[in-house]
């Protein structure tokens, strides 16, 4: 893999919605889609996209909550056709590296996922807090997850 990961810019709103849709049903419900154009642009928290030969294939972001020792990660996502070859960890490792570098008060990462994208971040160290079932939609449930930063750094 040659890739590159770089904040986003504005001319990449088209990319990030297409990677949106190739998501949707499974992982985002069509009526999602409305809320991460809108998130897209109007964010001032820090957000990545992840470039393959030129071509967008991830993006993700991250946000510090109020009391500044939580964090949280923000409409992650994947290219569905390129699921499973390591873009999604890539993203996550410089999502942390981020918030290590600029947050170092931040100790612990939340995310809210479905059931779908729940493994991968078990197996990165997520534990599960709560799962409620047909959350975002009939079939897509909601995974609250967390992680402890300490964690991370003894995984390196």
């Amino acid at each position: 893999m040659t890739m590159t990961i770089r904040p986003y810019r504005t001319e990449d709103e088209t990319a990030c919605l297409n990677v949106f849709m190739s998501n949707t049903p499974d992982f985002f419900t069509v009526e999602e889609q409305q809320e991460f154009n809108d998130f897209l642009c109007t964010m001032t928290d820090p957000y990545f996209v992840l470039e393959e030969a030129g071509r967008i294939v991830a993006c993700g972001g991250v946000f510090i909550r109020r009391d500044g020792q939580t964090a949280g990660l923000a409409w992650g996502m994947v290219n569905r056709s390129q699921h499973r070859q390591g873009y999604g960890r890539a993203l996550l490792d410089v999502r942390l590296a981020w918030l290590g570098q600029h947050a170092p008060a931040v100790n612990t990462v939340t995310i809210d996922t479905s059931q779908h994208s729940a493994p991968f971040f078990t197996r990165m160290g997520f534990e599960i807090l709560e799962v409620k079932r047909d959350f975002y939609a009939t079939g897509l449930d909601r995974y609250d997850m967390r992680l402890a930063l300490s964690a991370v750094s003894a995984r390196h």
